[in-house]
């Protein structure tokens, strides 16, 4: 039996989310309102992702574009249903009492309310990012949903990148403390399958060892509490998130964890670490200003603007230079390496356009990246090049992401498993005992 089809209206924030997304409604058809397209236009110049979407929907319409766009829809490809563009059309009068004309929301609005009155066989749904428009379509009777094609199926499974595995022989725990210090992967017992490059803490009741399975070898190794430029691991999740961030046979690295785990602090010593190896080091973080207003309206210049968004990364930093004395050899290496710029803090958005070889990139607050930003980044990455994406994926800044739909939850559920990647959930607070009090109950 045919599905029935549905009549899908999208609002701005979807396209500037997902430029492709018209591909992703199969054969049912899509309206964009005129209005959408006059948003659009104020998106066209600029280098940030929005920016790059809305040209990039520009383009795609102009090769579908003909007279039948504003007429019937034309047919976007095989298997696919039609696109059109609908004019604007009075405001209906249901909708006056409480929606002002002057805002472009309730224009969409409009149109998808005078689409539902019109199609009685087809299901009208409008696809928004923005929640208090899904509502305002609620209550009008308009079907609305998120956009949820890049969405992780749930929160609750994501990968951690780690886990304890209690019941092992007391061979394998002991061939483990013994040189070469691994054991074949079928000697260990496990629930479910071992992925690649996935940390284990193995127990035999009276013995417990840290370990991990190597994307390489395919065997699981024996790793050690180790240090890097003075910073020395807590807990056992934080040894196996500086054990990815030292390895040079993984070039990318996500850690996640709630403020105060030591997320950024131990991407930052890792690259000073092994700062030798790369050509420069290079922290970044998105900027999403309160209120989502752009930064031009904060007074100074641009260093004064950007100040406050990078200093955590500055504060972190900071950490690492009070490990050594102020005359000290590191001390002195830090601020030579901010010095001659082999260390650079920066807005994401200045690095975007970067060519990144040989660099070892760390990027913060990645959570506020949507998972097309993610990948930009990554397919940037050059020869030599490694890069670490950090962030909390339940304290999110963007107005459209949320914990299931940011880039950091996509790309740890798409890439768990291959060899060039590694992720570590950090779950203990180790900043103090009252920022963890107030993490976990405030």
């Amino acid at each position: 039996m045919a599905r029935k089809k549905k009549l899908f209206i999208l609002d701005t924030n979807v396209i500037l989310h997902d430029s492709s997304c018209i591909l992703q409604f199969e054969e049912h058809d899509i309206v964009i309102p005129i209005t959408v397209l006059e948003e659009l236009d104020h998106f066209k110049k600029g280098n940030e992702s929005l920016n790059y979407h809305a040209r990039q929907f520009a383009r795609t319409l102009d090769e579908l574009s003909g007279d039948k766009l504003f007429n019937g829809g034309i047919k976007i490809g095989p298997g696919h249903g039609k696109i059109m563009v609908r004019l604007e059309m009075q405001l209906h009068e249901h909708l006056r009492a409480n929606f002002n004309p002057a805002k472009p929301d309730h224009h969409i609005l409009n149109i998808g309310y005078h689409l539902l009155l019109e199609n009685k066989t087809k299901k009208v749904i409008l696809v928004t990012k923005d929640v208090n428009l899904r509502m305002k379509a609620k209550s009008v009777g308009l079907m609305a949903q998120d956009y949820t094609t890049d969405h992780v199926k749930d929160i609750t499974t994501l990968y951690t990148g780690s886990r304890i595995n209690d019941d092992q022989s007391g061979e394998v725990v002991e061939k483990l403390y013994t040189a070469p210090f691994e054991v074949s992967q079928d000697k260990v017992v496990a629930e479910n399958p071992i992925l690649c490059n996935e940390y284990l803490i193995l127990r035999n009741g009276r013995k417990s060892v840290l370990a991990f399975c190597d994307g390489e070898t395919h065997t699981i190794k024996r790793i050690n509490k180790t240090q890097a430029y003075g910073i020395t691991p807590k807990n056992a999740e934080q040894t196996f998130a500086l054990h990815s961030l030292l390895n040079p046979n993984i070039p990318l690295v996500t850690i996640s964890g709630k403020a105060g785990t030591g997320k950024t602090l131990l991407a930052l010593a890792a690259a000073l670490e092994n700062r030798r190896h790369y050509r420069q080091i290079l922290l970044a973080r998105p900027i999403i200003p309160l209120s989502n207003k752009d930064i031009g309206y904060l007074p100074g210049d641009i260093n004064s603007k950007l100040g406050p968004y990078m200093q955590p990364l500055y504060d972190n930093l900071g950490v690492i230079r009070n490990q050594f004395s102020e005359g000290s050899d590191r001390s002195r290496k830090i601020k030579e390496l901010l010095e001659n710029e082999k260390l650079m803090i920066e807005p994401l958005a200045y690095i975007r356009g970067r060519s990144l070889v040989n660099i070892f990139l760390i990027v913060d607050e990645a959570q506020n990246l949507t998972p097309h930003e993610i990948k930009t980044i990554i397919t940037r990455a050059g020869d030599g090049t490694k890069i670490v994406f950090t962030g909390d994926i339940f304290q999110i800044d963007h107005p459209y992401l949320d914990s299931l739909s940011n880039g950091l939850s996509n790309l740890i559920e798409k890439m768990q498993g291959h060899p060039l990647y590694s992720h570590t959930n950090l779950q203990k607070g180790e900043r103090s005992k009252l920022a963890e009090l107030a993490s976990d109950l405030l």
